[in-house]
């Protein structure tokens, strides 16, 4: 079932990889980044086992998902420069974006101003949110580019680099099948309440903020 489950998941990603080289893994990443939950940690790892067929490149790789990154958060920074929190709020339900990310990500910024933005963007969770404050702060759009792909390129490298290493040992180790097999049930179940915790956590959070 596991095996069904990543190979369905892997098939969306991976059509669009496909059809668009690295700009269709630009564009997946340009999604992620404009607050829509398609996680990189799904994304970026599909590119790598990509890299390990020999289709991509690890560093081309990477450098596609960092600029993908950038795009995407000017939707970000620009909903922060001229609507702010309110236009956030307002919004953000139709994304299962709670105030609670908006939060995290405002005092994230408040704490370490400009740097946030680099910092922000190697963490989970604030990386996606943390144009918001940029665009409320009115940060300077060359500085705020700059540190969203220097923070990035890291990440999605590292998140690609498991991908294509996995890739290599899939069908070179059989320990790896065999662990799949063993943990299919549980594996299967995790990602469903995951899924299911999320969806829930974040609509409870959305209605909460607009009751």
């Amino acid at each position: 079932m596991i095996e069904r489950i990543l190979s369905a998941l892997a098939g969306v990603i991976t059509a669009v990889i496909a059809g668009g080289g690295y700009p269709g893994l630009a564009l997946l990443m340009a999604i992620e980044s404009a607050c829509v939950p398609l996680p990189s940690e799904i994304i970026m790892p599909f590119a790598g086992y990509l890299v390990s067929t020999g289709r991509f490149s690890l560093v081309l790789a990477a450098t596609a998902g960092a600029l993908g990154c950038n795009i995407g958060s000017i939707v970000g920074y620009e909903i922060g420069k001229r609507g702010g929190r309110p236009l956030a709020l307002r919004y953000g339900r139709w994304l299962l974006i709670g105030p609670d990310e908006i939060d995290r990500a405002e005092r994230f910024f408040a704490r370490f101003g400009g740097r946030a933005v680099l910092i922000g963007r190697l963490l989970p969770v604030i990386r996606s949110f943390i144009a918001f404050p940029a665009g409320v702060a009115r940060m300077r759009l060359v500085p705020f580019h700059i540190s969203t792909f220097l923070g990035s390129w890291p990440w999605c490298f590292a998140l690609a680099w498991v991908g294509m290493t996995l890739g290599d040992r899939w069908n070179s180790d059989p320990r790896l099948k065999a662990w799949f097999h063993r943990a299919d049930a549980v594996i299967a179940a995790a990602i469903v309440l995951g899924v299911a915790f999320f969806v829930w956590h974040r609509v409870r959070g959305v209605r909460k903020s607009h009751a």
